[in-house]
Formats: C-alpha cells, structure tokens, sequence
C-alpha cells in the first residue's frame, strides 16, 4: 500500500533545508535473495518517494483509496530515518546480565571474562530473541537498517538467517555477518566458514566477518578475503581497538594490523568495512585514506572499555557511525561521537552528521535492500528556538533526541506509529526476550 504523507515538514537529509510538502512514500523489497529482490526492485529508487504540492482528491478520476494510506503529520518534522553502523545484536542480553568472575584487568580480559564467556553460551531461540529485542528497539528510534557483526560460537549454523528473518519481519533493513576467528579451535572456525559460505550462497547480502587480527590466523585470513572475493562483498572485522591487537600483529607477524590486511588483499573491496580503527600509525593511516574501505567509530564503547579514542579526520570520506553494542540510538551516538571528537580530532558539525549519514553509502554501496529513500522518520519535535538551514546542525547535535521519533517508515511501510510497533506486538517480543536473556544468565552462573 502506498503512502501519502500530509501535512510534512520535509527535511532535506543532505542539505537540511525544510519546506512544507505532502509525500508520496512506495513500498519496496524488504529482503530475501539477490536475484528476488532485483526482479521486483523499482527500476528508480527515486520513484519510491515522491513530493507532491498538494495531497491528490483520494476520490479522483483514476484513484484508488484503498490502496493509499494517509498520514497526517500535522506538521512535524520528516526526514530520512536512521541506519547503525557496527553492532552486535547479542549485546541485547548484556544489561543486568550476571557479573564475571572478577573485574577485569584490561582489555582482553574484558573479551574473555565478559563477551566471551556470554557469546559461548548463545543457541538460536536465544539469537532469535536478541535480534527481535535489537529490532523493536532500533524501529522505535527511528533505526530502520542494522549493520550487525554476530558471533555465537557453539550455534553457528542458522544463526545468521535466524536473525535475517527477525528483522524482516519487524520491517528492518539489514547487513549481516558471522565473526569468524580462531579463539574456539579448528572446528569452530570452520563452522563459521560454512554458515558464511551457506548464507551468501543463498543469494543473501552480507559481508564476511572476522573477529581481529589477534584471534585470526593467516588460514582464515587468507580464506576470509576469498570468500568475500567470491561473492563480491567485504569483510567486516575488528581493527586495532586496542593496543595489544597491534602488539600481538607485531610478535607474531612481524607487522602492524593494516598492513596485514593490505598484505593479504583485505583493503581492496569498497564492501570492507573496519570498525575502530584506534591505534594507528601514521603509515596505516596513509593505506586506510588510499584505500576504499569504510571506518566504524563506536566512541561510546571504546571510552567503556578504556581502549582510548581514535582519530578520524584524515581516514577519509568514508567514516560512519556504530554503536559496538552499546545500544542503539543512533542520534545518541552521534552526540558522543562529537563530544568525543572535540579532544581526539577537533570535530566539527558538519563531519559529525555526516558519518551519522554516511552509512547509507556503504548500505547503497553493498545493494543491500533497506537503504532507499523510503525509509523515513517523523519527529514530534516542538523546539524551543527557530529551526533553519543555517542551525539544523545545532539542532541534531543539540536538541534531537530518540524521544522525538513519532512514526517510522522503513522501506515504505509504517513500522512504528505514534511510538508503538505495528509489525509486533511489543509486550510479546519483551517476554520472550525476558525468558532467553534468563536461560543464558543462568548459563553464566
């Protein structure tokens, strides 16, 4: 059913200019295999939103109301909706989640006395549960497509259609990938090989994932740039969040992380995605900014795990917005993102929103359904100064917040309106993830 959005505040998402306009929003795939969906993709994407000066008589020669749905906005804010750069859907199951054994001393005893032990002890009603928890939270923030790094050691097979599925049916776009790396033994590692061979070979849209350099060897390295290679994708892995990532590159391989990857063809596919990215020198820097691979900043995660802030500002145009699972407000991370930036690379407004939006570039870059300009955001957003081109910036660093989303439109559809899911229903999804995060804390005790 298409869409006629009334009585719209529409701002520009590239330009941030506003003007009063009626909006003619129409569906697309929402996901499923490649060939599927490029058989029944509109053949312009623009075609999916329309402006229109006045709203058409829904009782006009030629018209159909049954098949259009309006909306009145009642002047509020309309805007393109917001997609998460790096997360880890898992981490839904994190808050409140029994304390480790000890407090940790350093960073990779916060992977393994932490998110190890909790990733290790996952199944795939547990999965399910996570990926629909992260998807009513994300649509009620206005997050309408997940990049997701997912690991679940000891249930890999299924894991990553599991949560393809819990997505879709919330209405959420999504790019997808298995963490494979060799902390787990031989087995492990090559189950995440098959289950990400299994899922691209499907005709699914994802990425090749890997954990970091210092849990993957040069096998799996090698393997990993294959795979991608074959199905004409990226990886997604973690890079140098802490120091001892580089430290161990260095005593094992004889080199720094980047240069690893450069070495086994890594930084080649504009697909690649590197989250991160903290403790480089000046040499990696140089093979990132002449590389065509996008950088994940999660600084709200980094300053959490006390692994320092990265600096950005010579990387490239091609630094998005993650939040490493530390929740999923986007509008949030983009607030930390640039208060974290005053003291690492002196960030300014425009460079800050413009890693919040440029996820869209990777989402578009990749083909992934979910990231067309239809997935739309209506903010109750009654702000106390004047709104104008010139200040707007101010306002999403300033004044947005997640409270303000009211409707969400993800890929032509209303997936949330007057701040209530439509696709489920809440209560349900909120008890099942109650049940699964209480058999996994139970595992951890």
């Amino acid at each position: 059913m298409e869409l006629l959005l009334t009585n719209a505040r529409w701002l520009d998402p590239d330009e941030l200019t506003i003007r009063d306009t009626c909006l003619r929003v129409r569906p697309s795939p929402i996901g499923g295999p490649k060939k599927e969906l490029e058989s029944n993709q509109l053949q312009d994407e623009r075609a999916c939103l329309e402006f229109l000066d006045a709203p058409p008589d829904p009782g006009g020669r030629g018209s159909d109301p049954s098949k259009i749905r309006i909306i009145d906005c009642g002047g509020r804010l309309v805007t393109r909706s917001f997609a998460l750069g790096h997360h880890h859907l898992y981490s839904t199951f994190a808050r409140g989640m029994p304390a480790p054994p000890r407090i940790p001393a350093n960073f990779p005893e916060i992977l393994d006395l932490i998110w190890w032990r909790l990733d290790k002890r996952l199944d795939l009603p547990m999965i399910e549960a996570s990926a629909l928890a992260t998807a009513l939270l994300c649509a009620k923030r206005g997050v309408t497509f997940v990049i997701d790094h997912h690991a679940s050691p000891f249930a890999v097979k299924g894991s990553l259609e599991t949560i393809a599925k819990a997505f879709e049916s919330v209405g959420l776009g999504h790019l997808l990938c298995y963490e494979m790396s060799c902390r787990d033994g031989e087995a492990v590692k090559e189950a995440g090989l098959e289950e990400t061979d299994r899922y691209l070979a499907s005709g699914r849209i994802g990425q090749v994932g890997l954990h970091a350099s210092f849990t993957v060897d040069d096998d799996l390295l090698t393997r990993a740039v294959a795979l991608a290679d074959r199905y004409g994708t990226g990886l997604h892995m973690h890079v140098a969040e802490d120091v001892s990532d580089q430290n161990h590159c260095l005593e094992h391989h004889g080199k720094r992380v980047i240069q690893r990857l450069a070495d086994a063809g890594a930084l080649a596919s504009p697909h690649t995605l590197l989250a991160h990215c903290v403790h480089l020198d000046e040499a990696e820097r140089e093979l990132l900014r002449d590389s065509p691979v996008y950088v994940a900043q999660a600084s709200e995660s980094n300053l959490n795990n006390n692994v320092g802030l990265g600096r950005y500002d010579d990387l490239g145009p091609r630094v998005i917005l993650g939040t490493d699972g530390m929740h999923v407000d986007m509008l949030r991370a983009l607030k930390a993102a640039f208060i974290a930036g005053q003291s690492a690379e002196s960030l300014g407004f425009q460079e800050a929103y413009a890693r919040l939006r440029r996820t869209h570039e990777l989402i578009r870059d990749v083909g992934a359904p979910g990231g067309g300009v239809n997935n739309l955001v209506i903010l109750d957003y009654d702000s106390p100064t004047p709104l104008t081109p010139e200040n707007m910036l101010g306002h999403f660093l300033f004044g947005l917040e997640a409270v303000h989303v009211h409707t969400v439109i993800a890929q032509g559809r209303v997936v949330v309106e007057d701040r209530s899911l439509l696709s489920h229903d809440e209560t349900e999804i909120l008890a099942f993830a109650r049940e699964q995060a209480q058999r996994l804390w139970d595992r951890l005790k």
